[in-house]
């Protein structure tokens, strides 16, 4: 059973989801935080193609002593990393209906640091 800050977020996704929409030229770059990882997506959604993806998981990134917030900016620098090398620079930002805060912060100044433009 959905719990009421779950069902608060979805309301705020779904109002957000209305007015963001990834294109091929500007797609969308989310952000998924669950209690452990973080994973971020970039996603044309006139398509309905996942473009590029990086998690806190991947094995290229040295994570073993990091804290959760330090992790996702290494996330977000990887997949600022990802994109620039397939020609992506500019995205609009979906923070899933998280408060911008804390990881979803983090991995967004990381996304800034690796060169994408939002």
């Amino acid at each position: 059973m959905a719990t009421k800050k779950d069902k608060r977020r979805l309301k705020i996704k779904h109002s957000v989801r209305k007015k963001i929409k990834g294109t091929p030229d500007k797609p969308r770059l989310t952000v998924f935080r669950s209690n452990k990882q973080i994973y971020a997506q970039i996603i044309n959604d006139i398509e309905g193609k996942t473009l590029i993806s990086a998690s806190s998981l991947a094995k290229d990134l040295d994570l073993e002593k990091a804290n959760k917030t330090e992790a996702a900016k290494k996330v977000g620098q990887l997949v600022a990393k990802k994109a620039r090398e397939s020609g992506i620079e500019k995205v609009v930002f979906d923070r899933n209906g998280y408060l911008y805060h804390g990881r979803v912060k983090s991995l967004a100044e990381g996304a800034r640091e690796g060169g994408l433009n939002f």
